[in-house]
């Protein structure tokens, strides 16, 4: 039987009572991965957004928009398999809306489950096709609260990012490109043309790899996605990789992303020896990120090794 609007409800009270699971995933080298580490201030913060979240919800039950929230917002405190719960008996309630496909699908790769992601986001894909692209408002606002990114261009990102991580480079490759050609902002630009350009250098086109490479300057104003944005840099030589590696000391979401880009870049080039230590140092000393993509990828190519091994 199809989950209900009623089943929803339930689940969120249960929620707001029930304990927190100890695991919501299981790394892809087997670790347990239990929800991350947030500071007391910032919980609170969204605890009182999740609430609110949640009156809305229970106030408006058929509004598709106000159960998008309660999943998002539930999955900003770690709580992701319960955000896919709740998103889940959403798409019994709002089968056509692509919303439900693209945000179940981006938390599915946080949890490692790619094949599920790729369903879901393609699905979501086939629900946007012919329909004007909108700017998807952001949960956890940038600096100038100013959204940067649409509907359409999240669809493409995530689902390129899951047919990435499964290995399935062909695929990766067309989602990204058409992620590309819908970027109108910089910050989504440098986003897309990151792992577009990575997708190309590890199908060995390094051709069609340096022509993205060629509208990335300096002097693009970047809001939120400066990593990507140096990272981009250091592809065109314009940046050097140790200055880049003073982030990844430093902590935080730009160590997992910068290092498994410059990781990544040591790997297509040549450079294994450099890499893996880089992968296993994301891994081993930033486990506090592993909900970022640059973890994950980091995850993704030392189980791919750990396959290889005789």
């Amino acid at each position: 039987m199809p989950a209900t609007k009623g089943a929803v409800a339930v689940l969120v009270l249960a929620a707001s009572v029930s304990p927190q699971a100890d695991r919501e995933a299981t790394s892809l080298l087997g670790a347990p991965l239990a929800p991350p580490p947030i500071p007391a201030e910032r919980r609170k913060a969204l605890e009182e957004n999740l609430a609110m979240a949640r009156d809305v919800y229970a106030r408006n039950p058929g509004s598709a928009d106000a159960l998008v929230w309660l999943a998002r917002r539930t999955a900003y405190l770690g709580r992701y398999r319960e955000a896919i719960q709740i998103l889940t008996d959403g798409i019994a309630s709002h089968p056509q809306d692509a919303r439900m496909y693209r945000h179940r699908g981006h938390r599915y790769i946080t949890v490692r489950e790619f094949d599920n992601a790729a369903a879901d986001l393609s699905r979501a894909v086939a629900l946007v096709a012919g329909r004007p692209d909108e700017v998807e408002p952001d949960g956890q606002p940038n600096a100038r609260n100013i959204p940067t990114s649409t509907l359409h261009t999240n669809i493409y990102y995530h689902l390129g990012l899951a047919h990435y991580l499964r290995g399935d480079l062909e695929a990766a490759l067309a989602a990204y490109r058409e992620c590309h050609r819908l970027s109108t902002n910089p910050d989504m630009l440098v986003a897309a043309a990151h792992w577009l350009y990575m997708t190309l250098r590890r199908l060995d086109r390094p051709g069609e790899a340096h022509a993205v490479l060629e509208p990335v300057t300096r002097e693009m104003e970047i809001i939120e996605n400066g990593s990507y944005h140096r990272l981009l840099l250091l592809y065109k030589g314009l940046e050097q990789a140790d200055g880049l590696m003073a982030s990844v000391a430093e902590g935080g979401l730009d160590a997992v992303t910068i290092g498994y880009g410059v990781a990544n870049w040591h790997l297509y080039n040549g450079r294994p020896q450099l890499a893996l230590p880089l992968f296993r140092r994301i891994v081993e000393r930033h486990a506090a990120e592993w909900p970022a993509f640059g973890y994950i990828a980091a995850e993704a190519e030392l189980a791919r090794q750990r396959k290889q091994e005789p």
